[in-house]
C-alpha cells in the first residue's frame, strides 16, 4: 500500500443525472428526467458500504442533478448514516415541501445546501433555466429554517452577479444560514463556454470574501470554494483570519476529496471529468481505486507545471487542478485564474522547507481530532505557525489558536 495514501474525508456523490432545471453552468450537463444511467438502489447501498470501509467518519454529500428526484434518496441517506457517514444534501431547492422536512429529519440528513445564484428573481431564473426557480428556492430556505434543519447557501459567482456579494452576505445571515459558500466557475460541462472572471477581478472578490469571513466570524461561516488561492490572499491581507488558522484549505482534490459520478465512476473532484481509464466503484473497492487510479496517484505527489511549479504557496494552495485540466489539458498545469507572480530569483522557497515541527505532545493532541477533520485542521495549524515564523508546534500554541478562533 502507498504510504502517502490519503483518506478521503469529503465525498461528493452525484447520485443522479436527472434534473428539473437547465442551469447554465452545470458541470454535469444534467437534464434527463428519467434517471437513465443512474445506479440502482441496491448498488447505491453497496457503494455506501464501500465508502464506509475506507472512512466511516467521512462527510457524504448527496447531490445531482437533483437528488430529490430519486424516490429512494431518503433510503440511501438513512442507510449511509447508519454506516457512520455524515450525510448532507445538495439541492436546487425547487422540490422541498413541508412534508420533505420530516423526511429529511427521519433520514438523519445533517444539513442541506441550497443553490442560489442571485437575489434578483429574474437573474436566478434565467441562470437556472426555469421560471419560478427563485421563488421555490426562497420557500425552501424558509421551510428549512422553520424546521430547524441546518442549511447553507451555495452561490456561484459570475460576471453577471458579482456585484451582489455585499448584499448576499447580509441576506444569508438574516435568513439563518450556517454557511455561505462562494463557488468559482470551473469551465466544464455546460459552463465550458461561460466567460471567465478576469484575474484582477478574481483577486478583488477573494479580498471581499476574506473581509466578510472576519466580519461574520462566530456567526456565519463564509468560504470561497474552488478558490485555493484564498489562502495566499488571506495570509497577506489578514494572517489572523480563520481561513489561515484552519477554516479552509487549498485544493484537496484526490487527497481529502473525491467525487462519485451517477454511473459510479470515481474522480478526484466533481469538476474533473471521468477519463477513459476511470475506475468504477461498482467493480472495485474504493481503497483499490485510490491506490491505483492514475489521477489520484498524480495528485498525491503533485509535480506542477508553469507558475505553480515555482510558487512558494504550492503546498497550501496548489491551484485548482480541475481548472488547469480544463484550460491546458494538463492536470498539473498552472491555474490561469491566479494573478500571483512567484518571485523570479530562480530560487523557490517551499513552505515545506520552512515547515514547523510538531512536538510529541502537540501530535498527541492532533490525534484526538475527528479523522475527517484532521487533514484540514493540521494544514491550518501549520499555516498559522508559518505565518508567525514559528519553527515548532506545541500544545500551548494550539491552545492560543483555539482561543483566537473563539473555541475553548
Amino acid at each position: 500500500m502507498d504510504a502517502s495514501l490519503s483518506t478521503p474525508f469529503l465525498i461528493s456523490w452525484n447520485i443522479t443525472k436527472s434534473c428539473n432545471l437547465k442551469c447554465a453552468h452545470c458541470y454535469l450537463d444534467a437534464s434527463e428526467l428519467d434517471g437513465k444511467g443512474d445506479i440502482s438502489t441496491s448498488e447505491a447501498l453497496i457503494f455506501a458500504d464501500r465508502i464506509a470501509e475506507v472512512n466511516p467518519n467521512a462527510m457524504l454529500i448527496l447531490t445531482g442533478g437533483e437528488p430529490l428526484l430519486r424516490p429512494d434518496i431518503f433510503k440511501i441517506a438513512r442507510y449511509a448514516g447508519k454506516q457512520g457517514l455524515t450525510v448532507v444534501l445538495g439541492t436546487n431547492g425547487t422540490l422541498i415541501q413541508r412534508d420533505t422536512i420530516s423526511r429529511l429529519k427521519n433520514s438523519d440528513i445533517k444539513g442541506v445546501g441550497i443553490s442560489l445564484d442571485s437575489l434578483t428573481p429574474g437573474l436566478h431564473d434565467r441562470f437556472r433555466g426555469i421560471p419560478g426557480s427563485w421563488e421555490k428556492a426562497m420557500n425552501s430556505i424558509e421551510l428549512l429554517k422553520e424546521g430547524g434543519i441546518d442549511f447553507q447557501i451555495q452561490f456561484t459567482v459570475t460576471n453577471e452577479n458579482k456585484g451582489e456579494l455585499d448584499r448576499l452576505f447580509g441576506f444569508a445571515y438574516e435568513k439563518g444560514a450556517r454557511a455561505l459558500n462562494i463557488f468559482f466557475l470551473v469551465c466544464t460541462g455546460r459552463g465550458q463556454k461561460m466567460s471567465d472572471i478576469a484575474p484582477s477581478e478574481y483577486e478583488t472578490i477573494l479580498s471581499r470574501i476574506i473581509r466578510a469571513e472576519s466580519e461574520y466570524e462566530g456567526r456565519m461561516m463564509v468560504r470561497a470554494r474552488c478558490a485555493p488561492h484564498v489562502l495566499r490572499a488571506a495570509s497577506t491581507l489578514d494572517p489572523s483570519s480563520s481561513l489561515v488558522k484552519g477554516g479552509t484549505s487549498g485544493c484537496i482534490a484526490g487527497r481529502g476529496y473525491l467525487r462519485i459520478s451517477p454511473e459510479g465512476l470515481v474522480t478526484p473532484c466533481p469538476y474533473i471529468p471521468a477519463a477513459a481509464d476511470s475506475m468504477s466503484l461498482g467493480s472495485n473497492g474504493l481503497r483499490f481505486i485510490l491506490e491505483h487510479d492514475k489521477a489520484f496517484k498524480s495528485l498525491r505527489n503533485p509535480v506542477y507545471n508553469g507558475r505553480c511549479a515555482e510558487c512558494e504557496y504550492g503546498e497550501s494552495c496548489g491551484g485548482c487542478r480541475a481548472r488547469a485540466l480544463s484550460t491546458h489539458g494538463d492536470l498539473m498545469g498552472e491555474d490561469n485564474w491566479c494573478g500571483y507572480i512567484p518571485p523570479s530569483n530562480g530560487k523557490k522557497t517551499t513552505e515545506k522547507s520552512i515547515g514547523p515541527v510538531w512536538t510529541p505532545e502537540a501530535a498527541e493532541r492532533l490525534e484526538k481530532v475527528p479523522g475527517f477533520l484532521m487533514p484540514m485542521i493540521k494544514k491550518g495549524i501549520e499555516s498559522y505557525a508559518r505565518a508567525r515564523g514559528l519553527s515548532e508546534i506545541t500544545p500551548e500554541m494550539m491552545a492560543e489558536l483555539r482561543k483566537k478562533a473563539g473555541r475553548r
